[in-house]
C-alpha cells in the first residue's frame, strides 16, 4: 500500500481506501510508522504532483549530500 502512495501513483488515502476497503484511518497509520522510519510520503491527499512543499524540501535535504553514484541508486 506504502508503494501506491509513492511516486509514480501518488494515489490519495481517500481513493487508496476505496479501492482496497481499508480504513482511511488504517492508511494514515501506516503512513505515520514509515514518516517516522524516515521514509518520505506524500501528504494524505496530495495530487498527481507528489507531496506537500515540507515534505519536497525534506527530500531536498535529504539528498542534497549523496554522491553522483548514491543518487543514482
Amino acid at each position: 500500500m506504502l508503494k501506491r502512495m509513492l511516486a509514480p501513483h501518488n494515489m490519495a488515502l481517500r481513493q487508496l481506501s476505496q479501492e482496497e476497503g481499508i480504513s482511511r484511518g488504517t492508511l494514515h497509520k501506516w503512513r505515520a510508522e514509515a514518516r517516522g522510519k524516515g521514509q518520505l510520503l506524500p501528504d494524505a491527499d496530495a495530487g498527481p504532483e507528489g507531496g506537500s512543499s515540507r515534505d519536497k524540501f525534506a527530500a531536498v535535504l535529504e539528498t542534497a549530500a549523496l554522491n553522483e553514484a548514491d543518487l543514482a541508486e
